[in-house]
């Protein structure tokens, strides 16, 4: 297992940076499109969606939204209420976790609530990093910057939480969490922003708020992480597929940028960065 990993991340490392930093603009987004939409396919194994048929027709409804937020990415109005609504959403998300029970039973509103969110969450993501990428400012470094900064963070809660880890986060969720791992990320995050703000070269006056915005996105990309935990624990399964292999799958990968690429943007455009 642990040498799948190893070899899967040799090649996954590598090939993220060439996407980020050549693909041209078109490109990313139709790749970034594929991964995210392999992520709705296991999303609806998670709702759950019984069938082939119910699956498919879950994978061409997000496309069919993701393509339409293609055309009104060029919107203000739109892209501002869609990371309001996105904003809305993972402070419900963070209520539920709260109330891991919840969402248990598997019925029609239940289904329902959780494919509508699937679709919303995977579109929004989509849309912040193509935005990101698109920065006239370097835009490729700054979708580089949200990935490494999550992996940071998600470096620095897996040491304080070996190292320290005593107080449970949320133990009917994700056992394995603790409350010493989220200060291990928050202070592996004010490094990586601190150290990147000085590449930047930022005025003092403007690295407070792009802090707090890398703290906040990194508190919202764990919770991201314990969504996905939540609703693997109940399904009852470990991993949300199995396409890369000794990490699990896509959504294993990607379930905390799933929070962290929108409010990030959203941090951005807030404090006009």
């Amino acid at each position: 297992m642990l040498k799948q990993r190893i070899l899967s991340a040799l090649v996954m490392v590598p090939l993220v940076f060439i996407v980020v930093l050549y693909a041209s603009q078109p490109a990313f987004a139709l790749l970034v499109a594929l991964v995210l939409l392999a992520g709705a396919w296991e999303w609806s194994a998670l709702v759950p969606l019984r069938g082939t048929p119910a699956r498919l027709g879950y994978l061409l409804a997000t496309a069919a939204m993701t393509v339409a937020a293609w055309f009104f990415a060029r919107s203000d109005v739109f892209v501002n209420s869609l990371l309001w609504a996105a904003m809305l959403w993972w402070l419900f998300v963070l209520f539920w976790i709260s109330r891991p029970a919840l969402g248990r039973e598997i019925n029609l509103l239940h289904m329902s609530a959780k494919a509508a969110l699937g679709i919303a969450m995977l579109v929004s993501t989509w849309l912040a990093l193509v935005i990101l990428h698109a920065r006239p400012d370097q835009g490729p470094h700054w979708v580089l910057y949200v990935m490494l900064l999550v992996w940071a963070a998600d470096s620095g809660a897996y040491f304080a939480g070996k190292a320290f880890g005593q107080r449970k986060l949320a133990p009917q969720v994700s056992p394995g969490k603790t409350w010493e791992g989220v200060y291990g990320a928050l202070a592996a995050t004010a490094l990586f922003a601190l150290g990147y703000a000085w590449f930047l070269d930022l005025p003092a006056r403007t690295f407070t708020s792009f802090l707090l915005v890398c703290l906040v996105t990194v508190l919202f990309s764990i919770v991201g992480d314990l969504l996905e935990s939540l609703l693997k624990r109940q399904r009852g399964i470990k991993d949300s597929g199995s396409l890369i292999p000794g990490h699990g799958g896509v959504l294993d990968r990607t379930d905390s940028l799933l929070a962290a690429a929108p409010v990030f943007l959203f941090g951005m455009r807030w404090v006009g960065l």
